[in-house]
């Protein structure tokens, strides 16, 4: 079957779940609430962080999309009728990963520039400025979209998103934020974390805005490349 039908019948899954619009609705409401909230009670001192502060909770929203988008098909046999119908398993996994990548995508879009302009609203004359705003909001885009990315190639690993999740979610909660704070440099090399550069108006690590978005991109690239070869290698 060609790429373009593939594709196609993996939008209709995303599209008539649920539980996957709503993850993707919960991206732009995290973001923008807590970004709004952080906004209010902010110093000058990173005024593009107090911007997009709710990312790091939107970012949660996303993981929990890409995961739900791979692991509902572990459940109920779902798998096996999908590749009774694309039996070229990378073919199919390349479409999940685009189907999950477009909307994440666009919604990260929406979401960084709603961010961008409650954030600027709330700032008033301390807010950053349009440049740096809107290399924000890409940057918020782009790391949204990498995380859910990174999260469902995972989710092929271990192919349940009960087991994805109750990795990821204490992983971004706890030791991204508590231990990644006492290990020094080594911490903005984590996928969350190096991913977020681009979300502050300076930054004393080895890595910029675009360096960090990179090293997210190998993180997801990893994790696609392993979900890829565990769906290729392992029984339905």
């Amino acid at each position: 079957m060609p790429f373009a039908p593939v594709l196609h019948a993996e939008w209709i899954k995303i599209r008539t779940l649920r539980s996957l619009l709503g993850a993707l609705a919960a991206i732009l409401v995290a973001t923008a609430a807590f970004s709004a909230l952080a906004a209010a009670d902010a110093d000058d001192s990173d005024p593009l962080f107090s911007v997009f502060f709710g990312v790091s909770f939107g970012q949660i929203a996303a993981i929990a999309f890409g995961t739900t988008a791979v692991s509902s098909e572990f459940r109920g046999g779902a798998l096996r009728l999908t590749l009774s119908a694309v039996p070229d398993r990378g073919r199919w996994f390349a479409a999940k990963a685009t189907a999950i990548a477009l909307p994440a995508l666009a919604v990260g879009l929406l979401t960084g520039f709603v961010t961008l302009l409650v954030g600027r609203a709330v700032l008033g004359t301390a807010a950053p400025g349009w440049t740096e705003g809107l290399r924000g909001a890409v940057g918020c885009a782009l790391h949204l979209t990498l995380m859910a990315l990174f999260a469902a190639g995972l989710a092929a690993v271990l192919r349940s998103g009960v087991a994805t999740l109750s990795v990821l979610i204490p992983f971004l909660l706890i030791v991204s934020f508590v231990i990644g704070d006492l290990s020094g440099s080594a911490a903005d090399f984590l996928p969350d974390r190096a991913g977020q550069v681009a979300l502050h108006s300076s930054w004393d690590g080895a890595l910029g805005p675009w360096s960090g978005l990179a090293v997210t991109a190998l993180w997801t690239a990893a994790a696609l490349l392993a979900g890829a070869w565990s769906v290729r290698r392992r029984d339905a």
